[in-house]
């Protein structure tokens, strides 16, 4: 075949390398955002890497494989996340041409982590094996993108795997990363096997298919064994209130009243025992539950009339040095109205809580009129409920694992995570925000509790099952009586240990590369 004047010999997949390369590139990422929702295709993360381990099998130079990674991560993070054009557009007041270049900025950055992996490989081939410096970096990379620059764990590979009870259940001990461990191995089990398939190629495959049907043995082992606990736990009521309150109307004055009524129905209607703990969205009150009025004594009101505890989340201020500070908080009032505890959300949204570089970058504040000024807490300390304990997170902080760490080290008998993603509209995040928090119930042994202002709310139990939830945009009342486990777990105990292991492997993995090159100059 002739392309230029040159002969091309075609490699074991065929085509021309430029065209072919960049296509099976762009195929990554477009699977790689399918294995999330709201498509929610799990089942294709297990192949999802390979097209581009195929992209980069006879790529040597290394900015090359930067471009080819940088391609795939485009392709998946502009699917996984347009929806933040809608919030910024929609919430921040900025305009669709200026939305959408930050959330190709945004993804642009993110996939720097998927051109670095690309890199990696290239830079491993032919010194470390493939079976060894795949996951390796991958999980290593992606802890790196859930933590710098305040972190973006986002969706990260393991994730997908959400509604996948047998898979997930080893989580208590790795976390998510050991997903995304696996399922990057078993990517390239896949891979080696379509490019030979020699007896070694075999062997090493089917030594990782015994180890994918070791991890759904402990998986079925696991859930055996956390059932017959759930079955001799402690239990509670919990009503969570989804109020579907519309975001252009919640702060309106005139509408607070409305507000507070619907809550009230729904809450009469979803607390059918005393004692039972109801539960609000974050925001829920659209005023500031610190000032005495007849809007606040109608919210302490309600514990009394159904003897019950109620959670809600609200705005609150504290006096400091500089002025007044500001705090996205969660209330709890006990059966007789009183303030039985407080907490303040401690990790902040950049660019939608606060506005990181106000004083170096004035201009930012302009283009992010719409977004607040919030203080951070001081810290995850759960609400007491009598003998119970609490552990709450509002909004984004349940998606991060070190956040239910801390509760599920501070005894805490059940996550409560109130959330308001009226933000994201009818997009994929709702979901997606939802596939993360599950992971937090399996992680820590304890029940989720999960109220939205306009959905997905949702109980979850200690084996990552959602018991019930409630669809998007519906106002309703989920009802559910959930065990208060007190669980060990390895995760829970010692955080990301896996992940350490694996910078640990991959800086001795570059060193046995190092010792591999200088065999190879010597020769």
């Amino acid at each position: 075949m002739k392309t230029n004047g040159n002969n091309i010999k075609p490699d074991w997949t065929g085509g021309t390398p430029q065209t072919r390369d960049f296509f099976f590139a762009l195929l990554c990422g477009i699977l790689f955002f399918l294995s999330f929702p709201r498509f929610g295709f799990g089942v294709i993360a297990w192949i999802a890497l390979v097209p581009l381990f195929v992209a980069l099998n006879n790529v040597s130079s290394l900015s090359r494989a930067l471009l080819l990674g940088w391609t795939a991560g485009m392709a998946a993070y502009i699917g996984m996340l347009y929806w933040i054009a809608h919030v910024v557009v929609n919430y921040g007041y900025l305009p669709l041409v200026l939305g959408v270049i930050l959330t190709i900025l945004l993804a642009g950055y993110l996939s720097v982590y998927f051109a670095l992996f690309a890199a990696g490989i290239v830079y491993f081939r032919g010194r470390v094996p493939l079976y060894l410096a795949a996951p390796v970096l991958w999980i290593c990379l992606e802890h790196l993108k859930s933590g710098l620059f305040t972190g973006f764990p986002w969706e990260n590979l393991g994730y997908s795997q959400f509604s996948n009870l047998l898979f997930i259940q080893m989580a208590d001990i790795t976390g998510v990363p050991g997903l995304s461990f696996l399922i990057v191995l078993l990517n390239v089990a896949f891979f080696t096997l379509l490019r030979e398939r020699s007896k070694k190629s075999l062997a090493l495959a089917l030594a990782v298919f015994l180890i994918w049907s070791g991890v759904y043995a402990y998986g079925a082992m696991r859930i055996r064994e956390i059932r017959q606990s759930m079955g001799n736990a402690r239990s509670m009521d919990v009503s969570l209130i989804q109020g579907n309150i519309e975001q252009a109307v919640k702060w309106i004055q005139d509408f607070q009243t409305e507000t507070i009524r619907i809550y009230e129905e729904l809450s009469l209607r979803g607390a059918k025992a005393p004692g039972t703990l109801i539960v609000w969205p974050e925001t829920a009150v659209p005023f500031n539950f610190q000032e005495p009025g007849v809007l606040r004594a109608r919210v302490r009101q309600l514990p009394s009339q159904t003897k019950s505890w109620l959670l809600f989340g609200s705005v609150s201020y504290a006096a400091a040095p500089a002025g007044t500070d500001y705090f996205n908080s969660a209330f709890l009032l006990s059966p007789g109205g009183d303030l039985a505890g407080k907490y303040d959300k401690v990790h902040l949204v950049p660019y939608g809580e606060y506005v990181p570089l106000r004083t170096l970058f004035p201009f930012v504040s302009s283009l992010a009129s719409g977004i607040g000024d919030f203080a951070a807490g001081k810290g995850y300390f759960p609400l007491r409920m009598d003998e119970k304990k609490i552990g709450v997170l509002i909004c984004y902080e349940g998606i991060l694992p070190q956040a239910a760490r801390r509760y599920k080290n501070a005894a805490a008998d059940v996550l409560v995570n109130i959330t308001n993603d009226a933000w994201f509209g009818r997009t994929s995040a709702p979901y997606q925000h939802l596939s993360m928090s599950v992971f937090r119930a399996v992680e820590t042994r304890l029940c989720l509790a999960r109220a939205a202002n306009t959905g997905i709310s949702a109980l979850v139990d200690p084996t990552g099952r959602i018991l019930a939830q409630t669809k998007l945009f519906e106002r309703d009342a989920v009802t559910g009586r959930i065990p208060l486990m007190q669980t060990p777990t390895l995760y829970a105990r010692y955080g990301d240990w896996f992940v350490w292991a694996g910078f640990i492997g991959l800086a001795g993995l570059f060193l046995w590369s190092l010792t591999r090159r200088k065999r190879n100059v010597r020769r």
